[in-house]
């Protein structure tokens, strides 16, 4: 009888006994370890505004973190500010002024209203003083942190903002004339160059405005320390569209006005009345189409059919 087969098996060699894939393991933790040590050494040098970025975002990784006001469905800070949603503006603030762990016991100090106008942000001074020295137009280190998160919060809107400066009814005292005028427009110049600074757009500011105390926030008490504040104003925007500037060499009867002597061919002669705004051209107007001397096309034709 013929002996049973014989049966040879050979087994592959394998280095996973004596390796495994521990060592991968520590790999993915000293480069994930690696990473983070190049995060915070950058976030060490960058400015406030993108470190509160950053933690707005983890605190809240779905992209709808107050401090950077954008979330994934498309929403973002360069949309305008309409009586539509400048609610949400408003919250948004509020929950910013909230996570500043120095402004919280001054939010009593801090005022945000919708008017008529846009959002109306006050910053209320105390009796011995909040935002500014007493009687200086000089912010101090609670004004400065505010306003620097405020021009992080307004920098990414179209809306054009206007500041105001208010003092209380109380003279101030000083021998070359310098008054409750110059102080409230002081003031209100300081917080603009502050928060231009800090990154409000230059073309942003609309308007810097001194009231002295002509516009007192408690009428009843012309001498209340609160009447001495500043107002930051959120403008809505309006569906004007801005004029073009007239083309070199235009006419100059599209921008003669009377503060002008009338030349031959200004407005004088155009039957623009002086006082009146002249006409502009605006991008929706189409202009009227020149049409080219007869002359030319007969040049032109007789170049290409020569006789």
């Amino acid at each position: 009888m013929p002996g049973k087969p014989i049966v040879i098996v050979r087994k592959k060699a394998s280095h996973s006994g004596h390796h495994g894939g521990a060592w991968k393991v520590a790999y993915a933790d000293f480069v994930t370890a690696l990473m983070s040590l190049f995060i915070v050494l950058w976030l060490m040098n960058t400015s406030q505004k993108v470190r509160q970025a950053v933690a707005g975002y983890f605190n809240d990784p779905r992209g709808k973190s107050t401090q950077t006001g954008t979330d994934q469905s498309g929403t973002s800070d360069n949309l305008p500010i309409t009586e539509n949603n400048i609610a949400d503006l408003k919250r948004k603030i509020e929950e910013a002024i909230r996570r500043m762990n120095d402004l919280r016991t001054l939010r009593n100090q801090i005022q945000i209203t919708i008017t008529p106008e846009g959002l109306r942000i006050e910053l209320l001074e105390a009796r011995d003083g909040t935002f500014f020295d007493t009687g200086s137009a000089t912010l101090n280190q609670h004004g400065k942190e505010l306003l620097e998160m405020l021009a992080g919060q307004l920098d990414g809107i179209p809306n054009r903002i206007s500041i105001e400066g208010h003092t209380d009814a109380q003279p101030y005292a000083s021998s070359n004339g310098y008054g409750n005028w110059e102080l409230s427009t002081d003031r209100a110049n300081a917080a603009r160059r502050l928060m231009q600074s800090a990154g409000l757009r230059r073309d942003q500011v609309s308007e810097v405005r001194g009231y002295a105390d002509q516009k007192l926030r408690v009428p009843s008490n012309p001498m209340d320390p609160s009447n001495r504040r500043i107002s930051l104003i959120v403008q809505y925007l309006t569906a004007d569209i801005p004029p073009v500037p007239p083309a070199p060499g235009a006419a100059r009867s599209e921008t003669a006005s009377a503060d002008h002597p009338a030349h031959p061919g200004s407005a004088a002669g155009t039957g623009v009345k002086a006082g009146s705004r002249p006409p502009q051209i605006t991008a929706a107007t189409p202009l009227p189409a020149r049409k080219a001397p007869a002359g030319m096309f007969m040049r032109l034709w007789a170049k290409i059919h020569p006789r």
